[in-house]
Formats: structure tokens, C-alpha cells, sequence
């Protein structure tokens, strides 16, 4: 399995495991995965690899950008931070 197959499958189940996260804005880890998978999303589009993506239902680039002072912030933002860069680290 080619490391694009292996992040978009990564996508597909941290949105699986993700899904209602909104209705639960204390549970930080559900957030922190749900930016998790949005950075490697970033990670694959940044590649030229959208069409990976063209199967899922993708929540949209800049979905949280002005939330700054919302309590899952930090953990969404963190996820989608570590998601991009450990992307990076592993496709090379």
C-alpha cells in the first residue's frame, strides 16, 4: 500500500471515528483528530493529490480559522498542525 493510500485511509477513519464531534466541543481528543485528519488533508491537496479525496466528504480549508477563542481550539488546530507536518515526515 503506497503512503497516499495509507494517509487517505487515515482520513477516512479518524472522519468515521470523528463524526458529531461538533456536538461534543469538551472532548478535545475528538478534535484534536478531526484537525489531525484536516492537516493531512492540507498535506495531499498541497501535493497535487486532491483526487485521493474525491471519495470523502471533506469539511471545507478554512472551516475553523477565526475561532480563536472557542475551548477546542487548540486542541483542532494542534491536530491539524501535527497531521500536516508528521504527513510531510512520512510521504518524504
Amino acid at each position: 500500500m503506497s503512503v497516499e493510500s495509507q494517509l487517505v485511509a487515515l482520513v477516512e477513519r479518524l472522519y468515521s471515528e470523528t463524526e458529531g464531534y461538533e456536538d461534543n466541543p469538551a472532548d478535545a481528543q475528538l478534535w484534536y483528530n478531526r484537525g489531525y485528519a484536516n492537516g493531512i488533508v492540507a498535506f495531499l491537496i498541497a501535493r497535487g493529490l486532491a483526487e485521493n479525496l474525491a471519495h470523502l466528504s471533506l469539511d471545507a480549508a478554512d472551516i475553523y480559522q477565526n475561532a480563536g477563542v472557542m475551548e477546542w481550539f487548540k486542541a483542532y488546530h494542534h491536530g491539524f498542525e501535527m497531521g500536516e507536518r508528521e504527513s510531510s515526515e512520512v510521504y518524504g
